[in-house]
């Protein structure tokens, strides 16, 4: 009987962490602008449009005229300190977290002017053309 409570009592523990580990998974940060906001940067031609995401998932679909800069990749530092100063930025990515993260970095490297438009599933909503490799 007492290994029987001894192991319901393990099991009501990894339960119960279990569920706080999940409560405290990261959350993407919100984006800078909104999806209409970005579409309309976009359209505008007021920004670069720039897909952080990995070659695999910007062959998977893209924004029409994004440029990959995978964010994962060892050369990110060197690609962004090639990026003309003067342009505005914007990025995208999968969820938003690496573009975030992505946006920061820059910002960190002397490109100001970025704006974070956080996941291409939210930037699908305002219809842009999706261009798949």
């Amino acid at each position: 009987m007492k290994l029987l409570r001894a192991g319901l009592l393990w099991a009501l523990v990894a339960l119960l962490t279990g569920k706080v580990a999940l409560a405290q998974a990261p959350t993407p940060p919100p984006p800078d602008v909104t999806p209409a906001k970005a579409a309309k940067l976009i359209r505008k031609r007021q920004v670069v449009v720039l897909d952080v995401r990995t070659p695999e998932e910007y062959a998977a679909g893209h924004l029409a005229g994004a440029r990959n800069v995978n964010f994962k990749a060892a050369d990110f530092a060197q690609q962004v300190a090639q990026l003309d100063t003067t342009q505005t930025y914007l990025l995208y990515c999968a969820s938003g977290n690496r573009s975030s993260k992505a946006a920061a970095l820059m910002r960190q490297q002397g490109v100001r002017k970025v704006v974070n438009a956080g996941a291409l599933k939210d930037l699908q909503t305002t219809k842009p053309r999706i261009r798949a490799d």
